[in-house]
């Protein structure tokens, strides 16, 4: 959708704010992690999450569990009102080439890469997600490019639910944002990829869920991956998890083509990302009914092989420290996955999605 007139000039306005702000902090935020610019991310990639607020090294987790591309959780401000980006909210991490610096760049030696996610749902419910919390665009898109150009990534990951979902002011400024950021990647030649993280029925996307979207349409945001999460459905209601996710991705296909009719069916499932919770999600076993949402290994194994045969962009889960036996029956554990399993076994069902054109 084209821009208006006065939208158009106010963007260009705040595009040169971006450039301004950012070009305040100096060149050693640009040059940290200099490296390859055509550096892009397989055509179809498994990204798990990796808990970035805990002590565990990512390095050494990528290495343990053999996952080569890790979706990093998650940048946010320290307090609503802020425009002030940091992991998980924490000033001991900044958004700095001491922190975690080392570690992505130890990642990338091996051949993979790390994916910046921003949001989540401690962010999203507190107003501490980035557009949530400030309500200047130039400062989100600023903001944006210092990850960008700390840490010289390709891919952000946008992860938006509860409270963030009817915040309907943030999620224009946050598209508005994005886009200004595209436009100064195309203009220095970076590769920039935008995944849009969104909370899923079975049968696909809600009305809020899809307004990000119809959003970033009309404030010209290229969303590369629309992420959907299978899980924590909370409806009460028995769930072969590995079927749903089959069922809500075929829902956010029909979404995807009434918003790009033009748009051919591989390119749109190209588009489908899927995050399982692995194990017992939040909603659990729902007191005395019984188990509802407990997604399996041999869960796993189903909705890879589905992955792989429709071509989808992107499989996750969350989350990597929970990817161990550590905790049998226990609901929504951050630190096991409640089933009864090898450590790292979903990671090695998971893995084999990732390979490049």
């Amino acid at each position: 959708m084209p821009l208006t007139r006065p939208l158009a000039r106010g963007l260009i306005a705040a595009a040169t704010a971006v450039t301004a702000i950012v070009a305040g902090a100096g060149p050693a935020a640009s040059a940290a992690y200099a490296g390859d610019s055509h550096r892009s991310f397989p055509a179809h990639v498994f990204a798990p999450y990796f808990q970035a607020y805990t002590d565990a090294n990512p390095a050494e987790v990528s290495k343990a569990s053999g996952a080569r591309y890790l979706t990093m959780a998650f940048l946010q401000t320290q307090v609503t009102g802020s425009c002030d980006i940091l992991w998980n909210g924490d000033p001991a991490k900044p958004i700095a080439g001491s922190v975690f610096g080392p570690e992505i760049a130890r990642i990338r030696a091996t051949g993979g890469d790390v994916v910046p996610s921003f949001g989540g749902y401690s962010a999203d419910s507190t107003a501490t997600e980035i557009a949530d919390s400030c309500t200047d665009v130039a400062r989100i898109a600023a903001a944006y490019q210092k990850v960008i150009t700390t840490y010289d990534v390709t891919r952000l990951d946008m992860d938006i639910e509860d409270a963030s979902l009817d915040n309907t002011a943030a999620i224009d400024r946050r598209n508005q944002a994005i886009h200004l950021v595209q436009r100064w990647a195309q203009r220095h030649h970076r590769p920039l990829q935008i995944v849009y993280t969104l909370p899923t029925t079975p049968a696909g996307l809600e009305p809020n869920a899809v307004n990000v979207l119809t959003s970033a349409i009309r404030y010209g945001a290229r969303v590369d991956i629309v992420n959907i999460m299978t899980f924590d459905y909370y409806d009460d209601q028995p769930h072969d998890m590995a079927a749903d996710t089959k069922t809500a991705a075929n829902g956010l296909l029909t979404t995807l083509r009434a918003l790009h009719p033009h748009r051919s069916t591989a390119h749109l499932w190209n588009m489908v990302g899927i995050t399982e919770m692995i194990g017992i999600d939040d909603y659990g076993t729902g007191g005395e009914t019984g188990p509802l949402e407990v997604f399996t290994l041999a869960d796993a194994r189903a909705v890879t092989r589905w992955a792989i045969g429709h071509n989808i962009g992107q499989l996750s889960f969350w989350a990597l420290g929970r990817d161990n036996g550590g905790c049998p029956g226990t609901a929504g554990s951050d630190e096991c996955s409640g089933v009864a399993q090898k450590p790292y076994q979903f990671t090695h069902i998971m893995a084999p999605f990732t390979h490049r054109r």
